[in-house]
């Protein structure tokens, strides 16, 4: 699977990207990630790539035609371009599933005061937000895009390491508690039942 990152802070992914399930799947060849600083397409000696707002506002807004043509180099004929944007749909397990079956995938990560809405409207093929809270840029959320979805690409984890995204197969269902030595510690106790050895119990308990 091969994926782009469109941002104007391409340095933050380096220590998240650098390490972990991501270095992994990357040193398998089971991925390709690669991030690209938007200023490379920007206007100018200086490189803009943003601009006041139209009737008005605080701040500055990333513009459509550095974006397009952004896009005009990465795309190719099976590419999916998401933007990460607060105004977007709600991420989930299951949108993680269905970007983990793509050939290629393009992220973009909003930044200032947002994205010029024809970016909505006319060159991405969705817009995912994390979550309803106030960050500083899409950076974050594409970061736990790509986390979330490259641990579904058959090969990247270990048999032992798939049990949380087996658990998200039940709706409402998440990865039971567990429990490990020392069995009493100030008084908080391992439950009995992990204790007893019955494993028809202790399944019942699990799903409890």
């Amino acid at each position: 699977m091969k994926i782009d990152i469109l941002t104007l802070f391409p340095d933050m992914f380096k220590g998240p990207f650098d390490a972990s399930i991501v270095k992994r799947a990357e040193s398998r060849n089971l991925i390709d990630v690669e991030v690209h600083d938007l200023r490379k397409w920007g206007e100018g000696e200086r490189r803009n790539v943003d601009d006041r707002p139209y009737g008005g506002g605080v701040g500055m807004i990333l513009r459509v035609d550095i974006i397009d043509a952004a896009l005009k180099d990465l795309r190719i004929k099976n590419s999916k371009v998401i933007l990460l944007d607060a105004t977007g749909e709600r991420y989930t397990q299951a949108k993680a599933q269905e970007l983990s079956k793509l050939e290629h995938l393009i992220l973009i990560a909003g930044h200032y005061e947002g994205v010029d809405h024809r970016v909505h409207e006319h060159l991405v093929d969705g817009v995912i937000s994390i979550g309803d809270y106030v960050l500083t840029g899409g950076e974050i959320p594409a970061m736990v895009v790509v986390d979330s979805v490259i641990r579904l690409i058959p090969g990247v984890l270990g048999k032992d390491e798939s049990s949380v995204e087996e658990s998200f197969k039940e709706p409402g269902y998440l990865e039971y508690p567990q429990y490990t030595r020392p069995e009493d510690y100030k008084g908080w106790k391992v439950p009995k039942v992990l204790l007893s050895g019955n494993h028809k119990e202790i399944e019942k308990w699990r799903k409890s």
